[in-house]
This record gives C-alpha cells, structure tokens and sequence, in this order.
C-alpha cells in the first residue's frame, strides 16, 4: 500500500473516528468498510497522489504553524493601530511578488498565508506570480523581505 493511500486510510479513520467516537465492533467494521470503499473509489479514480497527501508536511507544519500564529498576532495589533491612527497612517499598496515554490501545494499555502496575515490579500496567482493588496505598504516590504517565502519553500521541500 503507496504511503500516500495509508495516510488517506489513517486520515478519515482519525476523522471518522472523531466525529462518530463508537466503540462497538458493529459500527466500528461498518466504518472501516466505508473507509475501504472510499479508498477504493479513490484508488479507481486515480486521485491519491502527491499533491494531495502531503505526508512530507505533517513534521515541519507545527512549527510552520507557531510562526504564521505569531505573524497574525503582530498584524493584527499593527492593523488596530492603523485603524486608530486614522486614514492618513495607511498606505494601500498593490504589487505582483514571485514565489519560489516549486508545486501548486506551496504556492496555495504561501497565498493563503498571506491572506490570513491581517492587512494583507492575495488578489491574483498565476504561475510563479502573485498580486498582492496591502493596507501598509511596509507589509509589502515585509514580504519582498522574503522570511514567509522562505519558510514556505522549507515546508514543501520534502525530509
């Protein structure tokens, strides 16, 4: 069995076990059997692959995690303070980046990080470019800066 269907496998079976929390060998073998034809649909399908099964995520996303956490909390107060400051503090910014990473998977997690860093959003992605929207124009220079890209790029990059 590829690693990429045992982690799909384990994956709804931590999911269906979480939502459902039977215990009864009935319910638990009627689970399993949806889980095996689920499997098999998607094995017939050809749609387990490695786009969508990063395994090689699942170690390096906690701390991933902890940095875009405290990233949000840094943006959200620096957004509070603009907000206070009035009108004349901000200074909407609207700039293409390039991104460095090498599959879709990166790319979608490094735009959506950015997205959820307050003050910032990815408008547009089209290949290796990004259209970003920025409250502050400091949060542009933050991220041409490249710390976000970088940390990405170490993500997808497999162990």
């Amino acid at each position: 069995m590829p690693t990429h269907t045992l982690s799909l496998c384990l994956s709804l079976s931590l999911f269906w076990w979480i939502n459902s929390n039977y215990s009864n060998a009935l319910l638990l073998s009627l689970g399993a059997a949806s889980i095996l034809l689920v499997l098999y649909i998607a094995h017939r399908m050809d749609v387990i692959d490695h786009e969508s099964q990063p395994v090689h995520l699942s170690l390096k996303m906690p701390n991933y995690v902890l940095w875009l956490t405290k990233e949000i909390i840094v943006s959200n107060i620096s957004v509070v303070k603009h907000i206070w400051l009035g009108n004349s503090s901000i200074s909407p910014t609207l700039v293409t980046i390039d991104a460095s990473q090498r599959t879709d998977l990166g790319k979608v997690i490094y735009a959506n990080s950015i997205t959820l860093t307050p003050g910032t959003v990815t408008v547009d992605l089209v290949g290796d470019r990004m259209t970003i929207h920025s409250l502050l124009k400091e949060n542009i220079d933050t991220l041409k800066a490249g710390e976000m890209d970088r940390r990405v790029t170490e993500l997808e990059n497999r162990c």
